[in-house]
């Protein structure tokens, strides 16, 4: 992660800040997010009647891939925030996309692009990122979104 002044944000749109470690999602981590939003559709959580649909078997919720976005931008070599910011919020979503499902013990990797800055009053800057995961492998990502997060400086 690398920290960039607020008035030096702009120079940076559009650039590329890499990719993400690559993160496995096995079934104890299916399972636990299931338990944790209450969400036990069998094809999540029970492997022997998910052989019987088209994936063959478990798949990850789409909402659990979203929730890794925050790790794996972290783990990204160019994430780029302002200097000196005391926090960061989830703003939201501009776009969010599931493109195709993440199977049982597949990997998954973001890339990303810092797509606008936003200074919405002094101190406050509002940054859009466009991400991709990626699944290992596979031709189509899990899914496409564009991020959004204010910065309180």
């Amino acid at each position: 992660m690398k920290t960039v002044p607020a008035e030096q944000l702009q120079d940076h749109v559009g650039e590329d800040l890499g990719y993400s470690d690559w993160f496995a999602l096995d079934q104890d981590r299916i399972n636990a997010f299931a338990d944790a939003t209450l969400d036990h559709q069998y094809i999540h959580v029970d492997p022997d009647k998910a052989k019987d649909t088209p994936f063959g078997t478990t798949i990850a919720h789409g909402y659990l891939t979203v929730s890794l976005l925050p790790y794996l931008q972290s783990t990204m070599p160019g994430f780029i925030t302002p200097e000196g910011a005391k926090m960061g919020m989830n703003y939201g979503f501009d776009k969010l996309r599931f493109m195709a499902p993440v199977k049982v013990n597949q990997r998954i990797r973001a890339h990303g692009k810092l797509q606008e800055a936003t200074e919405k009053k002094p101190g406050q800057w509002l940054l859009k990122f466009e991400y991709t995961i990626e699944i290992e492998g596979e031709d189509k990502p899990a899914l496409v979104a564009e991020w959004l997060l204010m910065y309180q400086l």
